[in-house]
């Protein structure tokens, strides 16, 4: 396991879950009460660099994209490893938009250590188009909050569902995080 430089394990948190739940708020909240690290989403830098709707063909890119961040993050050890999504959203977004999934996704998914992954859940949280978002039914939201948390259950994550409104969802997210860096 790595350490950061005060000797203390790095602990690695993944915000997950369907699109404008808060996952990236919810990324920078963390940082800014306990420190640590964040990766952002690399699939929005891509959109903006490459101008066009994704393919399957993208995928690839995209998932490594994601990886390169979280290792160079990884590399630098810090106390608290902050992830504004993972593999896991690549897969079922990949899975959902062109029904199908390059398939070393889930195996480097899985040889990863995450110690939380905070699901955030459609419900509360009312969605908000930003030109790269293309879930506005709260039903398909849900069916991908639902996707996220039967992989979760079915490979063994350790995974706490946050919901309710901005105020609760900071509330949960920061006590379930004070919670693994404190255990």
């Amino acid at each position: 396991m790595a350490c950061d430089p005060g000797g203390r394990p790095m602990k690695v948190v993944v915000l997950t879950g369907p699109e404008s739940t808060g996952k990236s708020w919810l990324a920078d909240r963390l940082r800014r009460r306990f420190g640590g690290l964040v990766v952002d989403e690399y699939v929005r830098h891509y959109i903006e660099r490459t101008q066009r709707d994704t393919t399957l063909a993208d995928v690839p890119a995209i998932a490594r994209g994601q990886l390169a961040r979280e290792d160079a993050a990884r590399a630098a050890a810090p106390h608290l490893l902050i992830l504004d999504t993972h593999l896991l959203s690549n897969m079922l977004w990949s899975r959902t938009l062109f029904g199908d999934c390059p398939d070393w996704l889930e195996a480097e998914l899985q040889a990863r250590e995450y110690h939380q992954h905070l699901l955030l859940s459609p419900t509360g949280a009312e969605w908000h188009a930003d030109g790269q978002r293309c879930q506005p039914d709260l039903d398909d939201r849900q069916r991908f909050c639902e996707q996220c948390r039967d992989w979760l259950r079915q490979h063994r994550q350790p995974f706490v569902e946050i919901a309710g409104d901005w105020a609760e969802r900071e509330r949960q997210a920061i006590a379930w995080t004070r919670a693994l860096l404190d255990g």
